[in-house]
């Protein structure tokens, strides 16, 4: 396959004529113009594997060698639940961006620092003091979540803490686009408002192929809605990985 030379933005948000400027290039969000990858709109097509009941999942980050394994169809963990317009400054404030995540250290130096800017109203904290990880795998926001600048950090600071998917109202379509550019997290969208429902320390469980939340602590399930071709991307590692995966780009050399 002939490689492209020239660039243009893939857009991986709702807004079509939306685009970044200055992407870094461990996280970019440029591709050539031959590379055409799905639409993040719902036309969800099910997963058929299952992960094991009662098991903490946790995601590595995949590459394009990862082709041949199974995709991810379920998550299990506790909660941390977080309201309304929670932006990339609470997620990461901006003095850790000097953290590069294209370094392992640094990336999991970054993690540490997921969520540190929530005002001191969160009594519980999200990572434990000299941790690197959370142990809460999952975040459950309100409207709005990911408002603020468009810092690739944000996604990729959850990432890094352990998290596997937040589920949200309603996302600024910025987080949810570098949710999906960089495959760190899976941002899907609750159909009422879960978060004045569930409580931090909750026991979650989230089926993707038949979109829905359990709440194991309290009993009750909450539609949710599906994450349609995003999936995929996200489950490759981000644009890139998926892209070589497919074969749309050569895969890189050791």
């Amino acid at each position: 396959m002939a490689v492209c030379r020239s660039t243009t933005a893939i857009t991986l948000s709702r807004n079509p004529n939306f685009s970044t400027t200055n992407p870094k290039p461990s996280l970019s969000f440029f591709s050539p113009p031959c590379l055409k990858l799905p639409s993040i709109l719902p036309s969800f097509k099910p997963l058929t594997s299952h992960a094991p009941p009662g098991q903490l999942l946790s995601i590595p980050r995949a590459t394009a060698a990862d082709a041949a394994t199974t995709p991810t169809t379920s998550f299990h963990g506790h909660c941390y639940v977080v309201g309304d317009n929670i932006d990339t400054d609470q997620i990461i404030p901006a003095e850790y961006l000097t953290l590069v995540p294209s370094k392992p250290e640094e990336y999991e130096k970054l993690g540490s620092y997921a969520l540190i800017g929530l005002p001191a109203t969160y009594k519980t904290r999200f990572i434990e003091e000299n941790q690197a990880k959370t142990k809460y795998s999952i975040v459950i926001g309100g409207e709005n979540f990911g408002c603020g600048s468009s810092r690739e950090h944000a996604p990729v600071a959850l990432g890094a803490a352990g998290v596997a998917a937040v589920v949200a109202e309603s996302y600024a379509r910025i987080f949810f686009r570098n949710s999906v550019a960089t495959g760190e997290i899976y941002p899907l969208e609750s159909e009422v408002r879960i978060c004045e429902e569930c409580k931090t320390g909750d026991l979650i469980t989230i089926e993707l192929a038949e979109s829905k939340l359990i709440n194991h602590t309290s009993g009750k399930e909450y539609k949710l809605k599906p994450i349609g071709d995003a999936g995929p991307v996200i489950e490759a590692g981000g644009i890139f990985a998926y892209a070589r995966k497919t074969g749309m780009i050569p895969s890189q050399t050791p």
